[in-house]
């Protein structure tokens, strides 16, 4: 079941596009700094989504409500890394996931943005979803404080392993935040699901693009 009334939000302008023949760099700026993001067309994972724009606009602008300084923070399915970098930016110990195949660019794209920030190194990890979470991530180790995925529901098979993926890392005390651009009913099958696992809110909406941003946490018994 959800609770609370989203507030409505525009994702803002605030790249520059440029453009290339095979890879784009996209120009970003959040938290006061300027973050250039390398995508690849050959992966859906490293193109920047509207989620990962509007959760990395929405960590920007609540700070307070959501305070990342010195908190464990996992993004699954991270993708090019920009969300993953904004984190870094704001203070988390970040460890950004997603499938082999992305993981050069996605390490490319967060070592290029930090490595002169004056932070919490970020860690870049293979995550295939649902599987080997025990033996990559035991549970008696890793404890993180913030789950963090965008646009991660879409046309694809693996609906069933990424909820899994969700229901392992998220602990009592772990906030999920999770934006995602809302297009077939397969997305809002999956929303009721994780809508009968967690308690779950719409934190914001962000009509032009079909984008919602949730933040779910585990039941109490």
């Amino acid at each position: 079941s959800l609770t609370g009334s989203p507030v409505t939000l525009k994702i803002l302008q605030n790249w520059v596009p440029r453009v290339s023949h095979y890879f784009d760099k996209e120009h970003y700026t959040y938290v006061g700094h300027q973050i250039v993001i390398q995508e690849s067309i050959e992966h859906f994972g490293a193109v920047v989504w509207p989620g990962a724009l509007a959760l990395s606009q929405y960590l920007e602008s609540n700070q307070e409500q959501f305070n990342l300084k010195d908190k464990k923070v996992l993004e699954i399915g991270a993708g090019t890394g920009l969300l993953s970098i904004v984190a870094c930016i704001l203070g988390a110990h970040v460890t950004a996931t997603d499938l082999p195949e992305v993981l050069e660019n996605l390490s490319y794209n967060i070592s290029r943005n930090t490595q002169n920030l004056n932070m919490h190194k970020p860690e870049v990890r293979k995550l295939v979803w649902g599987e080997g979470l025990n033996e990559d991530f035991p549970i008696s180790t890793y404890h993180y404080d913030f789950i963090l995925a965008t646009d991660v529901v879409y046309h694809h098979g693996a609906l069933d392993p990424l909820l899994a993926t969700m229901v392992y890392f998220c602990k009592p005390g772990t906030v999920l935040l999770w934006a995602n651009k809302f297009r077939f009913s397969t997305d809002y099958e999956f929303l009721e699901k994780v809508c009968n696992i967690f308690n779950t809110t719409i934190l914001a909406e962000f009509p032009e693009s079909n984008v919602k941003l949730l933040k779910a946490t585990v039941r109490k018994n």
